[in-house]
């Protein structure tokens, strides 16, 4: 069984031509690694621009640049409604 290649937390892209067109590209924040026994893993992510939670595929999404520090600070505290640091 293999690993998740993204951890909770990280930010992902999600691109043209890399989904089936109901999510749309951009930005996602993984929520969740889900489990699954199949080699393409997949995830529960947050877009962090409308902020709606999808489940995508390991094959659909590439690592992201991180955001700049106010940036994470700010999806943190509205994915848990805790202010980070």
């Amino acid at each position: 069984m293999s690993q998740h290649r993204f951890a909770i937390g990280q930010r992902v892209e999600l691109g043209h031509g890399r989904h089936d067109g109901a999510a749309p590209p951009g930005v996602y924040t993984v929520v969740r690694q889900l489990p699954n026994d199949s080699s393409d893993r997949e995830y529960r992510v947050k877009n962090a621009t409308d902020g709606h939670e999808r489940v995508v595929r390991e094959s659909q999404v590439r690592g992201a640049a991180p955001a700049a520090d106010t940036e994470q600070r700010r999806v943190f505290a509205r994915m848990t409604g805790i202010p980070k640091g």
